[in-house]
């Protein structure tokens, strides 16, 4: 595949992490995890990509997220933050806000609803994409920029709403390669060139026992590769200590435990993506491709529960967004042959039909001292597949 070249400037800014990767691979013993390499390339103070400078989503970005697609995204989803909220308390905390679009579609309905968070705080790694957020707030709901924090850490303690936005699928994962020998660990190593290169060692003791529970097909000959998301798992987990009442909604792609480790899937979910193209070469401008894994909700929902969190709902994205009204959100365009109304009416295809994002992305919410059923899940939830 054919990917098109970086700039100058982004390419020094590659070389300079590939740099930093290569010493890290060497005083480790030339071995790191994928995990680790993942995250350094993500997350790299200056350098990764979702800490460093590039433009990330958008047009000109890598990718497109669904509060890009259509304000009507958000103004459904407020729906359900408000039920939260009116059980919980008036706080919104958004973990990587993107562009800021969601936020200000998020104030902007639940200004008009009558029940804007005391707070909207939004917990954003990149200074460069805090910066962007600002700019679309004050541009977009200039009367209700003030309300937003940007915080540094989680909160020790928190009742209200966490909305996680295509989140858990950017967190590191582990590669695990099941074959005839038993189970591997793929990490990253440099070949006789320094290049970048895969290698396999043998799994950890915690690596075994985590992987006894997947599932996943022992081959016949050859190997089986999938990810195992252990830094999620950990996230939702310390949600049960730091969530006092309310809960987090997670939307995201992946899959319940039976359906993603399947024998045709024995390459794994791993993607990279680069300026709208998907590619599967990790290695490739480290720190200028976004590094994505499909999420396993049952080992979300499994973790939050031994946190001590209740799973309250798990559905596709259309049923959600059906559910919350974003249908009824489209009448309110107006006249159907207007262009508006017609742009609308695409974007919300693209989010609900089966073939696009309506079933490859899930939505599932875990929290505390919540009533049940919640709007999002009225019709359509699936919680019994996880």
């Amino acid at each position: 595949m054919k990917l098109p070249e970086p700039s100058i400037d982004a390419r020094a800014q590659s070389d300079a992490l590939l740099a930093r990767l290569t010493e890290r691979i060497r005083a480790s013993g030339g071995w790191i995890s994928f995990a680790d390499y993942m995250h350094t390339a993500l997350y790299t103070p200056g350098l990764g990509y979702y800490s460093g400078g590039a433009q990330k989503f958008g047009a000109e970005g890598d990718f497109i997220t669904s509060p890009e697609l259509t304000p009507l995204f958000g103004q459904a989803l407020a729906a359900q933050i408000a039920e939260i909220m009116s059980q919980s308390a008036p706080t919104v905390l958004e973990v990587g806000a993107g562009t800021g679009h969601l936020a200000a579609d998020l104030l902007l309905t639940l200004d008009e609803l009558g029940c804007l968070p005391q707070a909207y705080q939004i917990l954003e790694v990149s200074g460069e994409l805090r910066a962007r957020q600002a700019d679309t707030l004050r541009a977009r709901a200039p009367s209700l920029a003030e309300r937003v924090q940007w915080i540094d850490t989680l909160p020790d303690t928190f009742s209200g709403v966490v909305v996680a936005n295509e989140v858990l699928d950017v967190m590191p994962v582990h590669l695990l390669v099941w074959r005839d020998g038993g189970l591997f660990e793929r990490g990253v190593s440099l070949d006789d060139d320094d290049h970048l290169a895969w290698a396999d060692e043998p799994a950890s003791d915690a690596l075994q026992q985590a992987a006894a529970t997947l599932g996943a097909p022992m081959p016949q000959d050859g190997e089986y590769v999938s990810e195992l998301n252990l830094a999620g798992e950990a996230w939702m987990r310390d949600w049960g200590a730091r969530l006092t009442s309310g809960a987090l909604i997670m939307i995201d792609y992946g899959y319940p435990r039976a359906e993603y480790y399947l024998p045709s899937r024995s390459n794994g979910t791993l993607l990279c993506y680069y300026r709208h193209q998907a590619h599967p070469d990790p290695f490739k401008w480290p720190g200028l491709n976004d590094i994505t894994a499909f999420v396993d909700f049952t080992a979300m929902a499994e973790a939050a529960h031994a946190g001590g969190l209740d799973i309250y709902g798990y559905a596709n994205q259309a049923s959600f967004l059906f559910n919350c009204g974003i249908l009824e959100r489209l009448a309110l365009r107006g006249d159907e042959r207007e262009p508006a109304y017609i742009r609308a009416a695409r974007a919300v295809q693209r989010l609900t039909t089966p073939q696009e994002m309506g079933e490859l992305f899930k939505v599932m919410v875990a929290g505390k001292g919540l009533r049940t059923p919640l709007l999002g899940f009225r019709r359509g939830d699936r919680l019994h597949t996880l």
